[in-house]
C-alpha cells in the first residue's frame, strides 16, 4: 500500500477530490452501490487502501447515522488527510447530487410526466439490484474466506432476524456492534493473558 498520509500537495488533494467525485457521480441506488466503486477506485486503482481496510471503513460508515456515501467520504478523507481531507471528500461527495438535483428542479414537470424517464428509472432499478447482489456476494465471500465461525453465525442470524422476524435493522446493527466489541475485548484479554 502506498503511503499517502505524507503527500499533501495540491495534486494529492485534486486526486482525492476527483476520485470521490467520480465515485459519487456513478452511485445510483443508495449505500451498497458505493462499495464496489470505492473498492475499484481506492484499492485497485489508486492503491491507497488495502481491501480489508476499505471494508472496515465501509462497515463503520454503514453503522453510523447518515448517508453511506457521505460517511464513507468523511472516513476516507480523514484517513488520507485528516480534517481537511474530510472536508474536501465530503464536498466532492455532495457536489454531484447537488448539481443533478438543481438541474432536475428546473425541469421537474417535464421529468415527472415523461414516460421515457420513468422507464429509464425502472431499468436502473434492475441494474441497482444486480449491483447490490454483487456487493452482498463479495462481502459474504470475504466472511466465508476468513472461516471464522462467529462472523458467519452473525451474518445468518442477522439476516434471519431482519427477513423472517421483521426486527428493526437498527437493533440488529447495535447487537452486531456489541457482539463485535465483546469479541474483540475477549480476544485481546485472552492474548494478553497468554
Amino acid at each position: 500500500m502506498e503511503n499517502v498520509t505524507e503527500k499533501k500537495d495540491l495534486k494529492f488533494y485534486w486526486t482525492m477530490f476527483s476520485a470521490v467525485f467520480t465515485v459519487c457521480v456513478f452511485t445510483f441506488g443508495g449505500g451498497f452501490v458505493i462499495v464496489p466503486l470505492l473498492q475499484k477506485k481506492f484499492v485497485e486503482g489508486l492503491g491507497w487502501f488495502e481491501s480489508d481496510e476499505m471494508m472496515d471503513l465501509v462497515a463503520i460508515a454503514q453503522s453510523t447515522p447518515g448517508p453511506v456515501a457521505i460517511n464513507c467520504s468523511t472516513l476516507i478523507g480523514y484517513r488520507l488527510a485528516g480534517v481537511k481531507g474530510s472536508f474536501i471528500a465530503v464536498f466532492a461527495a455532495v457536489l454531484p447530487a447537488l448539481v443533478i438535483i438543481t438541474a432536475i428542479s428546473f425541469a421537474y414537470e417535464a421529468f415527472r410526466d415523461n414516460i421515457i424517464v420513468r422507464m429509464a428509472l425502472r431499468a436502473m432499478q434492475a441494474g441497482i439490484a444486480a449491483i447490490i447482489a454483487d456487493v452482498a456476494y463479495g462481502m459474504g465471500k470475504n466472511v466465508f474466506n476468513g472461516k471464522k465461525i462467529l462472523p458467519i453465525a452473525i451474518m445468518f442470524v442477522a439476516f434471519a432476524a431482519a427477513f423472517f422476524l421483521g426486527i428493526n435493522v437498527a437493533f440488529i446493527i447495535i447487537a452486531c456492534g456489541l457482539i463485535g466489541l465483546f469479541s474483540t475485548l475477549y480476544t485481546q484479554k485472552k492474548g494478553a493473558g497468554a
